[in-house]
């Protein structure tokens, strides 16, 4: 994939943006992706071109918008290997995903004194929600711990589990760490007790195959600006026979059959969750950048980021008073590290003045900052696009502007 960067950067028409008089490095993927002009494009089209609110229309604009949007549905459902568009919702991101299923799973599962897992290396998306739902419910929730490596302690997961657990959210990669959670070995840890398990996702599908059947699990979430899609665009899978099960998230249009003051009937799924006009666009964009990295092969940008890893983790560790947090054995493309004796924002602020883009603070996932003992960290975070001598131009300001920051 090397010798492919310089094309694929072309299709990125942000990467040649000036920062400070000096050339963009975009090192915070793991907050959001930038887009293929493919995407930008589709965008442009279709409000130029198609627009018209879906699934109600008669008239050639809606039906062309309907049929765009249920092939973008198809593109998702492949994309994980879903068994059916039925499993496909479509979402504004991950957190509204997570939402959806605490709310809808929870108002038709959970009850008083029940328990809910998490991990403690969550983002607070898959944390807040759960903890809304045991204060509506009265339900316990449960968490994980990890070790100061940042991996699972895995074998505290079956004292956990009893037959009050109900739900596992869990994410497949932590967006502070990076690690890559053995998400396959938990699912068949909670399934022999019948327990479900939801994966976080929203770090995964850029980097990682994920085939939601192999895995087995039960509610799969992840977001499209992540993936190189737009912004205000997700998905959440469920297995149909669960979906089938839960109370609707939201009232409105297009989640009903039937509407009288009497009763009101449920659409079929997956509509019975998408309630109100769609996201049709955005969802018709994301399934072009789904396309997108398809064409390129996950394999290989699996490949190609966990070489950048590498590179990146021994160059950083050459650099006085720099410690990284988070060095499981598999990790995706993120590197969150502390400078001894500066604040993650100063450094953060020096080097967007060279043109860097990385992310400071507690990365929505506070528990895990707590874990160490650290008000923050300094986070880099690659894509595919990004090049070698971007990591060499970021570890040469690191160097200059640690002495500014004694």
């Amino acid at each position: 994939m090397k010798e492919q960067i310089e094309k694929i950067r072309k299709d990125f028409p942000i990467l040649g943006t000036q920062v400070n008089k000096k050339p963009l490095v975009y090192f915070d993927n793991a907050a959001t992706t930038q887009k293929p002009q493919i995407v930008i494009d589709t965008i442009t089209e279709y409000y130029s071109k198609y627009n018209a609110n879906i699934h109600r229309g008669i008239h050639f604009l809606s039906n062309f918008a309907t049929d765009a949007t249920e092939k973008a549905r198809e593109t998702a459902q492949k994309f994980i290997n879903a068994d059916s568009i039925e499993e496909i919702i479509f979402t504004s991101g991950t957190t509204e995903a997570i939402n959806l299923v605490a709310f809808s799973f929870g108002e038709t599962f959970i009850k008083k004194n029940d328990e809910i897992i998490v991990s403690e290396m969550e983002h607070h998306s898959n944390i807040v929600p759960w903890q809304m739902l045991c204060e509506r419910k009265g339900a316990i929730l449960r968490v994980i711990p990890f070790n100061d490596l940042g991996e699972l302690e895995l074998e505290k997961l079956h004292g956990l589990i009893n037959s009050k657990t109900k739900i596992i959210a869990i994410t497949q990669v932590s967006n502070a760490l990076g690690t890559i959670n053995p998400i396959k070995e938990i699912i068949k840890i909670a399934h022999k007790a019948n327990v479900p398990v939801l994966i976080d996702g929203a770090q995964a599908v850029q980097h990682i195959k994920v085939d939601v059947k192999e895995l087995d699990c039960d509610f799969y979430v992840f977001s499209g600006h992540k993936l190189y899609g737009p912004t205000g665009t997700g998905i959440l899978y469920g297995k149909k026979e669960i979906l089938e099960k839960m109370a609707p998230y939201k009232g409105g249009g297009e989640m009903i059959a039937k509407v009288s003051f009497e009763k009101t009937t449920y659409n079929s799924l997956p509509f019975k969750f998408e309630a109100g006009t769609p996201n049709y666009i955005d969802s018709i964009a994301l399934a072009k950048a789904i396309e997108y990295i398809t064409d390129l092969g996950l394999d290989n940008i699996y490949k190609y980021e966990t070489e950048l890893l590498e590179y990146a983790t021994k160059e950083l560790k050459k650099i006085n008073r720099l410690k990284i947090i988070g060095e499981a054995k598999h990790k995706s493309s993120v590197i969150s590290f502390i400078i001894d004796g500066v604040h993650p924002s100063d450094a953060g602020t020096l080097l967007d003045q060279m043109g860097i883009a990385i992310r400071t603070g507690t990365h929505c996932a506070e528990p895990v900052m707590q874990h160490f003992g650290i008000g923050g960290t300094i986070r880099a975070s690659f894509a595919f696009y990004n090049t070698f001598d971007e990591i060499d131009s970021f570890v040469k300001s690191l160097n200059y502007i640690i002495p500014l920051l004694k």
